[in-house]
């Protein structure tokens, strides 16, 4: 069948055979396109029925269809504006076809006489069935048998090419099974003609899903519940879950420091001395937790263990034992967090915990972070290289190539999913001379939803502080349209009067011409307008480090009543005065991130409240989305709750970050709905290891190439 036409020739088509392929290669790559495998597990959009004609006089208004038919007329107008109009009759009745972009070359084949195949949407009109810009092909040949399909793509790759490129790789590629024999996955079954069911093989399901046939239910498809689509997703996370179980057995084979409790010169564990001098008791949760970190600390294999806790619910204390257990044993820690602000909390906590313990030893807690003077980092260098500094606090400083550790036993990080794979990697690397690796404990206040965990964090232990500390206040949640601003400026004043303290958060440090949001510098003059002898304070990212230092000094001090700022407050801000959080624009929030935000209250004894501030559209209402995520913020506080929430309406990247650099998110399987699959996958794994590893090496290198790098880190 001819090659169809369009109103616009491609620029593929217009240049050389050679420089288009070339042009097309790269586009190819651009996609990632690089293996066969990689084109047959690149799978169509949507589907076009081109297995069919349809008579005009059969066509619906609005319907997408093909018909053949004979042109008429044809002429080129000038008014209203330059334009191609083309009248075809199939006999049943006629059709008006009109261009706006046209060459001479499309003139010549929509000549008068012409008989064609046309494939538009079919639109009533006052002058009789129009179609605008449909495609076109010469008329002939024997119809598809199956649907076309239509690819995602991009500049300089054709669909036609694109096709043929798939159609070529779905021939030479190794689609061999790799699920062994009894281990097949709890997908549905093909019924053929005859009505036998049959299992669907991965080369069955993917030959149907790039040419499926005209009778296949359509919504089976677009919803991915087709068996076709069920086998792929099933083999998506059983590469996934294989990789990082082989991740995990690999780590189990690597050594670490065993960091029992080796008490100090006074008889006594650093992590019982600390315990002794916390102006507060442990709660069951953080006790439990702490056991197991212990636990693992004590074997020689290298732990990996992820500690979740809601905001405020005591992870640092926790992350200080650990610490301890690591100095006890003469090792050195390091304690690496994403901001400056975030490094400067836990280094203060730390000093003012562990430093007066460390002095009788000589030892002593250093800061690393990029913008010291030369002076104080080349000291700070030098303690941590001769092992006096027992625990190392600061951000991604700690991990450059002339930091070097006399003997690193233990790497805490924390808000771990705002860090590349590549820093984690450089951080585990720091112990390479003694033949180790560092024990690693990464830290997350944006709780894991079940699903998640089970997917992306597979390959490590999982530890969750599940209670809060008693005392903390509870926090009132409102939603507040933003036409009621001036109110809340009101509430404002009567709280800095009482004494009390304000975070007010914008969601931009600039006004942007796509987001028109309030950006952080026109509210922090307004509300300082507003509030007469009030000190407003203004703190985002792009301000130096030693006038953020002295803003969050005046506002911890309480000379501050009001800290307007951008999300660079999330984590780590621990203010008990401040009782009114007023998040401006939360619409445009993330749920875990307004969930981080609001922790940032109710830390102290005062009643505490929450505003969220939501613009509305010119009808006065905010959309339907927006209003689901606001509500789940008030109906609760439970953060796996709302974290669950936040997975169903903006998916798994809000809460990976950096960890899945290079494309390792699932493309096809969906946590929401395929959780049958993830446990089939979650089972299989180990069994496959065990049983069939070869199978399991070939399965992993399919789906994941080079990225299950991504996975282990």
């Amino acid at each position: 069948m001819p090659a169809a036409s369009s109103a616009v020739p491609r620029a593929a088509a217009r240049a050389p055979a050679k420089a288009g392929a070339s042009v097309a290669q790269k586009a190819l790559h651009k996609l990632g396109l690089l293996r066969d495998i990689d084109l047959a597990l690149h799978l169509p959009l949507r589907y076009e029925d081109e297995t069919r004609i349809t008579l005009l006089r059969n066509a619906r208004d609005g319907e997408v269809a093909q018909i053949e038919a004979t042109v008429t007329s044809s002429e080129v107008q000038l008014r209203p504006r330059r334009m191609l109009k083309v009248m075809v009759d199939d006999g049943t009745g006629t059709c008006e076809l009109t261009f706006f972009s046209f060459y001479p070359s499309h003139q010549k084949t929509l000549a008068v006489g012409a008989r064609l195949r046309i494939r538009g949407e079919v639109k009533g009109g006052f002058w009789g069935r129009q179609m605008l810009h449909p495609q076109f092909r010469v008329a002939g040949g024997e119809l598809p048998a199956a649907l076309t399909p239509v690819y995602p793509t991009t500049a300089g790759l054709p669909q036609p090419y694109l096709r043929r490129a798939v159609v070529s790789a779905l021939q030479r590629a190794d689609l061999s099974e790799t699920l062994p024999p009894g281990l097949e996955p709890p997908v549905g079954r093909f019924t053929s003609k005859n009505g036998l069911q049959r299992l669907c093989g991965l080369r069955e399901a993917l030959t149907f899903l790039h040419h499926p046939a005209p009778d296949v239910a359509l919504a089976t498809l677009e919803d991915h519940s087709h068996p076709a689509w069920q086998r792929l997703k099933a083999e998506e996370l059983l590469a996934q879950q294989l990789s990082q179980q082989q991740s995990r057995r690999a780590r189990d084979q690597l050594r670490a420091p065993v960091l029992g409790s080796r008490p100090l010169q006074n008889g006594q564990p650093l992590h019982e001395q600390l315990l002794a001098v916390l102006p507060f008791g442990l709660t069951a949760a953080q006790r439990r937790v702490g056991e197991e970190i212990a636990a693992d600390l004590a074997r020689p294999v290298p732990m990996h263990r992820l500690l979740q806790g809601d905001v405020g619910s005591g992870k640092t204390v926790v992350s200080a034992l650990a610490a301890c257990r690591a100095m006890d044993a003469g090792w050195q820690c390091a304690l690496m967090a994403p901001t400056e602000i975030l490094a400067e909390q836990h280094f203060a906590k730390m000093i003012g915990w562990l430093e007066p313990l460390l002095a009788a030893s000589g030892r002593r807690v250093a800061w690393l972070v990029g913008g010291q003077k030369k002076k104080e980092r080349s000291a700070m260098l030098a303690l941590v290289e001769s092992g006096e500094a027992a625990l190392v606090v600061g951000t991604h400083a700690v991990i450059q190539e002339q930091v070097r550790f006399k003997n690193l036993a233990l790497a805490i990080i924390d808000e771990q999913h705002r860090f590349g794979v590549a820093q984690r990697l450089e951080l585990r690397r720091k112990l390479e001379a003694h033949g180790m690796e560092p024990h690693m404990l990464m830290m997350s206040a944006t709780p894991i939803p079940r699903t998640l965990a089970m997917s992306y964090y597979a390959d490590l232990d999982v530890s969750v502080i599940d209670e809060l500390p008693p005392g903390r206040t509870p926090i009132v949640t409102k939603l507040i349209a933003d036409s009621r601003k001036d109110e809340v400026i009101e509430r404002i004043g009567a709280q800095v009067a009482a004494g009390r303290q304000v975070y007010w958060v914008c969601p931009l440090i600039e006004e942007s011409e796509a987001l028109d949001l309030s950006n952080a510098t026109a509210t922090h003059a307004e509300l300082s307008e507003a509030l007469p002898g009030v000190m407003v304070g203004l703190l985002h990212s792009r301000m130096p480090s030693a006038e953020k230092k002295a803003v969050m000094a005046l506002f911890a001090s309480g000379q501050m009543g009001v800290l307007v700022s951008t999300t660079v407050i999330e984590v780590g801000v621990d203010v008990p005065n401040a009782s009114l959080m007023v998040i401006e624009h939360a619409e445009r929030f993330g749920l875990s991130q307004l969930h981080q935000l609001r922790g940032r209250v109710g830390r102290g004894a005062a009643a505490s409240a929450c505003v969220l501030l939501y613009a509305t559209n010119d009808s006065g209402r905010v959309g339907e989305t927006a209003k689901e995520r606001l509500r789940a913020m008030v109906e609760t506080h439970d953060g796996f709750e709302i974290a669950r929430r936040d997975l169903e309406i903006r998916g798994p990247g809000e809460f990976l970050g950096a960890r899945q650099s290079g494309d390792a998110l699932l493309r096809f399987a969906d946590l929401a709905t395929d959780t049958h699959l993830l446990e089939w996958a979650r089972v299989t794994a180990p069994l496959m290891l065990d049983r069939y590893p070869e199978w399991a090496d070939r399965h992993v290198a399919r789906w994941l190439g080079g990225r299950a790098d991504y996975l282990k880190a």
